[in-house]
């Protein structure tokens, strides 16, 4: 260090006082060359240690500089990974609600379909009776005094004639309907009857549509003569 090169040089000179006073001039010059040259010695190895110094402090900043760097680098991989492990995480999830959703999609196909099998079978047997009671048009009409008209809503209209002697022409009406159970279902009745319901009950229970046709025309019959 510097303190320590004028320490050296202060010794120096006080031993070269010394050498002075003690030998000639050839050691004194001897000596003073030696003197110089450890001196020339010196520097250079100060300067050679002044540059390592000023070397070691730059490595020193660089390293701190790339310890920084890493630490930062560190800490944007850490906040990545959290992300990364966050959208994995959205992604499960969502993942789980498309196989939640495509699981509701096809069990509501399936209960579609099964409704649309049902409804399908139940306007197939709803056809099928419009056409029994179509063929059964003409018995009616010659046995009965009936007329059956297909109207609006594939609904039947059964008209009665020949029941009130005063007024043979007088019609005698209910319509007739299949609903969605497949039932049969008096939707209109003119004039009124008081037993209808417990007709349309019993032919849903036997199935047996002539009878039932026929005790509505009774109950006309009996009512043209209050």
């Amino acid at each position: 260090t510097e303190d320590e090169i004028v320490l050296f040089e202060k010794e120096m000179k006080e031993f070269w006082t010394q050498l002075k006073s003690t030998y000639g001039t050839e050691q004194m010059n001897q000596t003073l060359a030696l003197r110089d040259s450890c001196k020339e010695s010196i520097q250079v190895l100060s300067e050679k240690w002044s540059r390592k110094l000023k070397e070691g402090d730059l490595m020193i900043n660089k390293i701190q500089e790339y310890s920084n760097e890493i630490l930062q680098q560190s800490q944007r991989i850490s906040e990545n990974q959290e992300h990364l492990t966050e959208i994995k995480s959205n992604l499960n999830q969502e993942e789980e609600q498309i196989k939640d959703l495509t699981a509701s999609i096809q069990e509501l196909k399936e209960e579609l379909m099964k409704k649309k099998e049902i409804i399908s079978s139940k306007n197939k047997a709803a056809k099928e009776r419009v056409e029994q009671l179509c063929k059964s048009k003409i018995l009616f009409e010659e046995r009965l005094g009936l007329e059956i008209r297909r109207i609006h809503n594939e609904q039947l209209q059964f008209i009665f004639r020949h029941i009130d002697h005063k007024d043979p022409e007088k019609p005698y009406v209910f319509t007739l309907s299949i609903n969605e159970q497949g039932d049969y279902e008096v939707t209109s009745c003119t004039p009124p009857l008081d037993c209808i319901a417990e007709f349309q009950l019993k032919v849903r229970e036997t199935n047996n549509f002539s009878a039932f046709v026929a005790n509505i025309r009774k109950a006309f019959t009996a009512l043209s003569y209050k």
